[in-house]
């Protein structure tokens, strides 16, 4: 149960910009896991993102799609974690490894400007 709340404290603490870079820095060596995702293991999503890669070509998914919304919502947690500086690096190189977009609106805009 401790465990349990300490991890909640810190969690809150980084969501109210009330955590030290140093502690935020420590957390991800460890590759803590921000947010309500905590409690699903990080390679389930991935390993759904990239069947969803595989089935659409991309991995922009909707995060209003009702048939895929916790994986819409994941997707998105992740780029929040990422332009925080939040998320691992290990987890960083694994996206990128499948070609994850990151800044999803530049994406679109070159997109259709091409």
């Amino acid at each position: 149960k401790f465990l349990r709340e300490w991890v909640n404290d810190q969690i809150f603490s980084y969501q109210m910009n009330a955590l030290s870079s140093n502690h935020i820095q420590q957390l991800n060596s460890i590759d803590f896991i921000w947010g309500r995702y905590d409690h699903l293991p990080w390679k389930k999503k991935f390993d759904q993102l990239c069947r969803y890669k595989a089935q659409n070509g991309h991995c922009n998914v909707p995060t209003l799609d009702a048939r895929k919304e916790s994986l819409g919502g994941w997707v998105k947690f992740q780029r929040m974690s990422y332009w925080r500086n939040t998320l691992s690096s290990t987890y960083v190189k694994q996206l990128n490894s499948i070609g994850f977009v990151w800044d999803i609106a530049e994406h679109y805009w070159n997109e259709h400007f091409e």
